[in-house]
């Protein structure tokens, strides 16, 4: 298992959820939510800032593909999202597989009481630890880094 904090990251239309795990790489924890930029890279600039202030190595994001498998819209706005992300994060960016995160987050905050309404923006900070923490878990059993890599040096 390498060592560093990663953070997950959760793309939604018009949220990021954000997470970060320990520097042993075994808990995911939620972080924050970002506003997702309509024009410009402020939403970017934002991760980036909290990728230093925890010393970040990486960037895991997730993939939303079909249940079958498939790319769907969801999906290419993920790319697109963490493509700028490698070029302008200054850390690798790695792709995961993200089926089921959000409604899972759903169900387990509404498990505790929280309605989706008033949950939104913790709901993509869940989605974005289910995501991280699934990569940690399949690095820990395979010792392989999850995922796919992205340049940093961009599209």
């Amino acid at each position: 298992m390498r060592r560093g904090v990663r953070i997950g990251v959760d793309v939604g239309k018009a949220r990021i959820g954000l997470a970060r795990c320990d520097p042993s790489g075994m808990l995911a924890t939620p972080l924050s939510t970002v506003a997702r930029a309509a024009t410009g890279d402020a939403d970017l600039a934002e991760i980036r800032v909290a990728a230093d202030e925890a010393d970040a190595i990486e960037f895991v994001v997730g993939l939303p593909l079909s249940m079958s498998g498939a790319r769907t819209p969801s999906t290419e706005d993920a790319v697109a999202f963490a493509e700028r992300l490698a070029a302008a994060g200054g850390r690798p960016v790695r792709l995961v597989d993200e089926r089921l995160s959000t409604v899972t987050a759903q169900a387990a905050l509404h498990r505790s009481g929280r309605n989706t309404r008033s949950s939104r923006s913790v709901i993509d900070q869940v989605a974005a630890v289910i995501i991280l923490q699934h990569a940690l878990d399949s690095e820990r059993a395979g010792g392989l880094a999850p995922g796919s890599v992205l340049s940093t040096e961009g599209p």
